[in-house]
């Protein structure tokens, strides 16, 4: 069975054959409970994959973040630092806003803009989040959970009804995120999505 990250460059190279703009092939996340340090799996990203680092609260955020960057850079990997401009901006790397900062963050993303710094994402729960994060002029939105997972218990999952509704009015590349398996993942090759993320899928 194909792996997540092979499920994802899939679905990457069929968005971009269909005019999609999808320039990232996957999305790896960091999680302060299940994946603190996620550099053990960069080998398993596909090319032109990316890696969001989520470590809100860690004090030691800045220096894993900097070996992140280092790592990333060895293995032509992207870097996304998440609500963390600053630190993003110093590291030359991507930023992901959490969906909440998407709606008080439009001065600091045109200044993120007219630096020309690197990729900018957004977490999405819904259709208005999506349009949200095309106005701000994401490269990304990461829309959850897809399906049910152990990030959010108890948060209702999108399904795959509601996952392909949402993409029929993206106006920007989706990344699936939310309980992905390869089996959950290939019943998505059929959707609108510029490829995969996740936490422990990878």
């Amino acid at each position: 069975m194909p792996s997540l990250a092979d499920l994802s460059r899939r679905l990457n190279l069929r968005h971009r054959r269909h005019g999609g703009r999808g320039r990232l092939t996957a999305l790896l996340l960091s999680d302060p409970e299940r994946l603190p340090d996620p550099a053990p799996l960069l080998a398993r990203l596909p090319p032109g994959a990316a890696v969001i680092l989520r470590a809100y609260d860690d004090p030691g955020r800045a220096e894993r973040a900097a070996r992140l960057a280092v790592a990333c850079r060895a293995r032509r990997l992207r870097l996304l630092v998440a609500d963390d401009f600053a630190l993003a901006v110093r590291l030359r790397a991507g930023l992901h806003l959490p969906e909440h900062r998407g709606r008080a963050a439009l001065s600091r993303v045109r200044l993120w803009r007219r630096r020309g710094n690197g990729p900018l994402s957004m977490a999405a729960h819904g259709r208005a989040a999506l349009a949200r994060a095309a106005a701000l002029g994401c490269d990304a939105a990461l829309l959850s959970p897809v399906f049910t997972t152990g990030s959010h218990p108890g948060a209702p999952a999108l399904g795959l009804l509601r996952l392909r509704s949402l993409l029929k009015g993206a106006a920007l590349p989706v990344y699936a995120l939310g309980g992905l398996t390869p089996t959950r993942a290939r019943a998505l090759c059929g959707c609108r999505l510029a490829g995969l993320a996740g936490i422990s899928g990878f």
